[in-house]
């Protein structure tokens, strides 16, 4: 499996979007319908949603890891509010990088969790009361946009430049999320990725709809060159093809290219012929944060893979270095908004309950 999503949805619609337009009608239709109309709860600190359009990752965890940077420069104790996707856990948790191991919590909570307090919670307000509970004066959503639970204050949307929106299509037979016009009615602001030419049009619709948008790219961090070295890479996320080319970016030459689905967690065979492959051909193994940290933890093979793995860490870097500070900003006078609204109507947040677990 390389990718939780259907290498068809991201290219031109073909027979098979078409053959599913009418589930595809009746899915945007109910999450349409769900967005609009939904009733959220609220809490007292700022709500900072990083969400994209589509199935699949567009660099949602490295933007909320540099919103959170910039929120602690500001003097602020962010918080991260995570599905814990890819974990067992379905009780609400405070993630401790030094204890939990991601077939637990999830890849994407541990590598939040190494920046900020972080929770994950099936249930996202109760999620978002143990944060306050925790002490945290901003929380930031990685990924939730769509799900209608929480009343968010800022929604950034993040959207790949080279793949854009893939066929256009809702899901199941495409990998967008909900109808597009009602998803950019509840954004706050688009960020574009890259400098491929897939999100123009979207960008122009946003534009249309008086919404502003931020631009970026990822870089990777620090002195992480790989000129002329043979290598094997491995990923297991939703555009492991995108790790690929950043590794070839640092002067790499890819022998072997191995790609799992997103979140997967590799079984000894697997590891093993990693481990094998690379020994008999001599290259060095090279893998993503989220793989890493997927193994990390385990003994065995797992132990050896991880010792023998170099990790590309990459950051995202917006083009407006002040930008992250200004949406943090926004928040917060959005909040203060929000909340003078609900005192004026009677509508109290909901209180923070520290519930042992």
């Amino acid at each position: 499996m390389i990718s939780e999503a259907p290498p068809f949805w991201w290219r031109k619609a073909d027979w098979r979007a078409w053959l599913l337009l009418p589930l595809s009608f009746l899915y945007g239709r109910i999450a349409g319908h769900r967005m609009a109309h939904a009733r959220r709860a609220s809490v007292p600190v700022p709500v900072i949603c990083v969400g994209n359009f589509t199935v699949g990752g567009a660099g949602k965890t490295p933007t909320a890891l540099t919103i959170a940077r910039a929120a602690k420069a500001k003097g602020l104790k962010p918080g991260f509010l995570s599905r814990g996707y890819g974990g067992s856990l379905d009780v609400t948790t405070v993630v401790d990088p030094d204890h939990h191991r991601a077939i637990a919590v999830g890849d994407e909570p541990l590598l939040l969790a190494q920046e900020a307090l972080t929770v994950i919670s099936r249930r996202r307000v109760e999620g978002a009361q143990r944060l306050v509970a925790e002490g945290a004066d901003l929380i930031i959503m990685d990924d939730g946009f769509q799900s209608a639970r929480l009343a968010i204050d800022y929604a950034l949307l993040v959207i790949d430049a080279t793949r854009g929106l893939g066929n256009g299509h809702i899901v199941p037979g495409g990998p967008v999320r909900a109808p597009i016009r009602q998803q950019l009615r509840s954004a706050t602001a688009l960020l574009k990725v890259g400098g491929g030419n897939a999100a123009d049009r979207i960008v122009r619709m946003a534009a249309r709809a008086a919404k502003p948008y931020f631009t970026a790219s990822l870089k990777v961090r620090g002195d992480n060159t790989l000129a002329g070295t043979k290598v094997l890479a491995f990923a297991g996320i939703a555009d492991p093809a995108k790790f690929f080319r950043t590794v070839e970016s640092r002067g790499a030459e890819i022998v072997v290219a191995k790609s799992f689905g997103d979140h997967e967690h590799l079984t000894e065979e697997e590891i093993d012929d990693i481990l094998t492959t690379a020994e008999r051909q001599g290259l060095l193994i090279v893998t993503t944060s989220k793989d890493f940290v997927r193994l990390s933890g385990h003994h065995g093979k797992a132990a050896r893979l991880v010792e023998k793995s170099r990790v590309i860490e990459v950051d995202m870097v917006f083009e407006d270095h002040l930008a992250p500070s200004l949406i943090i900003d926004r928040a917060i006078v959005a909040c203060r908004e929000r909340r003078l609204r609900e005192m004026k109507a009677g509508v109290k947040a909901i209180p923070a309950k520290a519930e042992p677990l």
